[in-house]
Order: C-alpha cells, then structure tokens, then sequence
C-alpha cells in the first residue's frame, strides 16, 4: 500500500479511537468524574493527533501511539488492579473490545510504517 493511503488509514484509527472514548464520557464521568475527564481528553489529543500525521509530522504519529499505549494500558489496569474510585471492570465488554482492536491496529500499523525514518534521511 502507498504511504497517503495508511497515513488516512492511521488518520481514521486514531479518530475513531477519540470517537469511541467520547461515546463513553458521560458513563465514565458518572461513575468516577477524572475517569470522564480523561476520556474527553483522549478525544482532543486524537484530533490533534490526526491533525500531525496529515502533516507528516513526527509528533503527531508519537501523539497517537501515546494515546493508543495509554488507552491499552488503562484498558488493562481497569480490568486487573482497578482504577481510583472504580470497581474492577468486566474484560470483555463491547466498545472496550472495539477499542483494544482500534488500538492495536494502529498501534502495528504506525510500527510497520516507521514514519520517523524520513527524519533520518533528513540530516
């Protein structure tokens, strides 16, 4: 595949993973309102992520595997330790899937396509 045509596929991964944690906002928020705030947070620094890699700039494809790392992690520590002011969580719950799948996806799909190369034939 060409590079324009992963770059909009990371483009729509890493929006539709904002998309999915803002679904959840008003849920998260009831239940332990940081938990809210944090979703709402992952939704703007996805776009803004999104906004990078249109670019082509380094920070918004690091933006983005930031966001997704977090995301997989919080996933996994809600459902194993619990997080502050949360009950353990249940693994297998549908938009938690999805974005775990959304994730992972774009998280390999950054790997494979190393945009962080062109810096070093830039110096």
């Amino acid at each position: 595949m060409k590079f324009q045509t992963l770059q909009w596929l990371s483009v729509a991964l890493i929006l539709g993973i904002g998309l999915i944690h803002l679904s959840m906002v008003p849920a998260e928020y009831e239940e332990a309102q940081y938990m809210g705030i944090l979703f709402a947070i992952n939704f703007l620094a996805a776009i803004i992520a999104a906004l990078g890699i249109l670019r082509r700039e380094v920070w918004g494809w690091v933006l983005g595997l930031v966001i997704a790392a977090g995301s997989i992690i919080g996933y996994i520590l809600s459902r194993t330790v619990g997080l502050p002011g949360m009950e353990i969580e249940a693994w297998l719950q549908p938009m938690g899937l999805l974005s775990l799948i959304v994730e992972g996806i774009f998280f390999v799909l950054v790997i494979m396509m190393k945009p962080w190369a062109d810096l070093a034939h830039t110096k």
